[in-house]
């Protein structure tokens, strides 16, 4: 069984929600720490597993986060890099999609130099992972098996989360696939790949607890916020 890392709402609260996470190539669910942290103040459960590349058995364990009742929902299923692909693929159990860095074609990083700075701008995720012995150097240079990605036979909300200066998973090339579907996209100014971990890792969070907040109310995400003049 692949070990997951769990953030809790904080006692006397009423949790609002499940986050499964699915990490990407070369993660485990721990470099979700800050980001689980984050939400479970804001009331949300969050359950972070590893990389499905590296251990099919985190599918089976989401599978079965999925169906525990003793979880309160709305369920939501994160992804980030190949782990989006994953959570596509087990839409149809959750109650939303959260797809983060999608990837859409191979990379070559050539060095760990390189690759640390495609993952993230932000020096205390760069230092983390330098330091971190259960995270695996060169793993993005890999071009795994991954499921086929059908949107269109995803039925409830997704939202795509993507950095602009993305060099693993270029924008433009994104923005091409979710083309013609529902996809809420939302692009990060100067983001690179690991936007949950990346730095503005404070506005993606709070971007997906606005989207949380609204699928709350319904699947139709009503507008809960708007400026005004």
């Amino acid at each position: 069984m692949s070990s997951s890392f769990s953030w809790d709402e904080p006692e006397g609260l009423a949790a609002r929600g499940t986050l499964i996470v699915l990490a990407g190539r070369g993660e485990h669910g721990g470099v979700y720490e800050r980001f689980g942290r984050r939400l479970g103040f804001d009331a949300y459960r969050v359950r972070a597993l590893g990389d499905p590349t590296a251990d099919p058995a985190v599918l089976d364990e989401a599978a079965k986060l999925l169906a525990d009742e003793s979880l309160p929902g709305p369920k939501v299923l994160i992804g980030s890099d190949t782990g989006a692909r994953y959570a596509a693929h087990l839409a149809e159990e959750a109650d939303a999609l959260i797809l983060v860095g999608l990837p859409t074609s191979p990379w070559a990083s050539g060095s760990w130099e390189e690759e640390i700075e495609a993952r993230t701008a932000c020096p205390t995720h760069q230092g983390r992972l330098a330091a971190d012995p259960d995270f695996r150097r060169g793993a993005l240079d890999s071009a795994p098996a991954l499921p086929a990605l059908r949107l269109d036979q995803v039925n409830v909300p997704v939202l795509a989360l993507h950095g602009s200066d993305d060099t693993v998973s270029p924008l433009e090339t994104v923005r091409e696939v979710y083309a013609g579907s529902d996809v809420r996209l939302v692009t990060f100014d100067g983001g690179r790949h690991d936007v949950l971990n990346d730095a503005l890792h404070r506005t993606a969070a709070a971007t997906v607890v606005l989207f949380l907040e609204r699928l709350r109310l319904s699947p139709s995400l009503p507008v809960i916020a708007e400026e005004s003049a």
